[in-house]
Formats: C-alpha cells, structure tokens, sequence
C-alpha cells in the first residue's frame, strides 16, 4: 500500500481521463491520496473538494499558492475560514515563498503567508510549504524558518516541507520544528543529490512520499506527464536509500500519513 501526500487532481492535463487515472492510483496500491486545493488562484481553493467528497481515500488542502499571493484578498481569507472547518479537509496548503519565480512580490508573498498561518493556527490544521529560493541562494528558506518560528512552531501543529529540496542543515530544521519532510519524484533525478542526502537521514516515522502531479514525473517516466500512480517508482528510489523494499518505503509512508493527520485506514 502506498501514499500520495501531494496531487493536483484539478489540472487540466488530466482533463481528458482524470476519473481512469484515479483509479489508476488505486489499482496501484495507493490508499491515501491528498488532494491540494491551490486550483488557479484564490478564487479557486475548493477545487480539490469534490474529489474527497467523492472518495474515501482521498483528502483535501486549502491555499493560496505564492505565486498568487498577490491577489489575495480578505474575503479569500473569510472563504479560507470557511472552508478549513469542512471534514475532508486537513490542511492548509500548499502556502509558503517561492523566491525563484518572483510572480508576486517578496514582501506581499510573507504577508499571504503570515495571513494564512493565522487561518490554519484557528483552524488548527497543519500547513503544506511550498519553498524555492532563488538560484545559489538560501533566501526562502531563511525567511521562511524565521517566519515558521517567530509564528507557528508554538502551535504545535507542525506541517509538510512538500517536494524537499532543501540542505541537510534545513531538513534538520523543519525536523526540529516538528515538520514532515515529503519527497517526490525528483529524489530519481541524476542533479538531485541533496534531496536523496535528506531522504538518507530523515526519521522513518518523519517522511512522507508524494508525487506533485502532473509535475516532476520520477525516473523512468521523467519528461511525462506525472500521475498519482508513479509514486510507486519514488517508493522505489527511496527505499533504494534505506535498505528497504518499495512496499515497505510506501507502508510506512502510509503510516506516517494517518498517525500525523490523526486520519482512520481505510484500504
């Protein structure tokens, strides 16, 4: 049995057969899937509802992606509120600060996410982070630790670096600030050498596997299209790292799911 802890579901790559590619990840073993609800902006947060309203095995996130931070507005944020008390959704996310893009402004980008801790704190759900700084550089990721510390390490409610492609020094600190780290297909690639250092080293009660579908397909299906499905193959790459088999790496990763999100087994 496997997990994905991240799937944009809603994007129109899977226009043509989203309903056979769930069931796809289903046939593959998957049995818990997250549903991030990011859509194409703040208007769009309740997208990854109807497919946890629809399956059981599925869950939903709420967020407003930095690179729309910019247009986020008070009444997204009353909408946010709104929806953070739905059953099948269980985080907030995926928020954070992408420094490489730039597609909302540095300082516009921390306020989106000062203001959408404050959401999940009241909520009290965990947080899914999104952070890329730009090139040669750790700028996200000094303010974002800052940011996690000055504001949200005394929640408690912890949260999931997604797609880690952080140093060991920033594992060993979301570790620290009680965060899952989540890796994806590109712990196969050939550059990615510190994501696998991180996947050597991380808990094994502390990981998560995911797949950022449609993005970041894992070797050998690099270049195409991703799909919940191929979590599979990055099962395989990081059980590769501990000595594990990729059904072991992907039951724990199970595991890990339903024990932070305090989330019954369904099989």
């Amino acid at each position: 049995m496997f997990l994905d802890s991240h799937a944009h579901l809603d994007g129109p790559q899977f226009a043509s057969d989203r309903e056979a590619m769930i069931q796809r990840a289903y046939d593959a073993g998957i049995r818990a899937l997250l549903a991030i609800g990011n859509g194409d902006g703040p208007d769009d947060i309740a997208c990854a509802i109807p497919f946890a309203e629809q399956y059981p095995w599925i869950y939903a996130s709420i967020g407003v992606h930095p690179h729309e931070a910019r247009l986020l507005t008070p009444a997204h944020l009353d909408n946010m509120r709104r929806l953070a008390s739905h059953p099948r959704v269980i985080a907030i996310g995926e928020i954070g600060l992408d420094y490489w893009y730039d597609h909302s402004p540095r300082d516009i980008q921390q306020h989106a996410f000062r203001q959408q801790l404050q959401v999940a704190a009241a909520a009290r759900l965990p947080i899914l982070i999104h952070c890329r700084p730009s090139a040669n550089s750790n700028d996200a990721w000094d303010d974002l630790l800052a940011i996690l510390r000055h504001q949200w390490a005394a929640t408690n409610l912890g949260g999931v670096m997604h797609c880690f492609t952080g140093t060991l020094d920033q594992a060993h600190a979301s570790l620290d600030l009680g965060f899952i780290l989540s890796f994806a297909g590109n712990i196969s690639y050939p550059k990615a050498q510190n994501i696998r250092d991180a996947a050597a080293i991380v808990p094994l009660d502390r990981f998560f596997l995911e797949t950022d579908c449609p993005y970041l397909a894992p070797v050998p299906h690099r270049g195409q299209r991703n799909e919940p499905a191929y979590v599979t193959e990055t099962a395989r790459h990081f059980a590769a790292l501990r000595a594990l088999t990729p059904e072991a790496a992907g039951a724990l990763a199970l595991e890990n799911f339903h024990r932070f999100f305090h989330l019954p087994v369904s099989l």
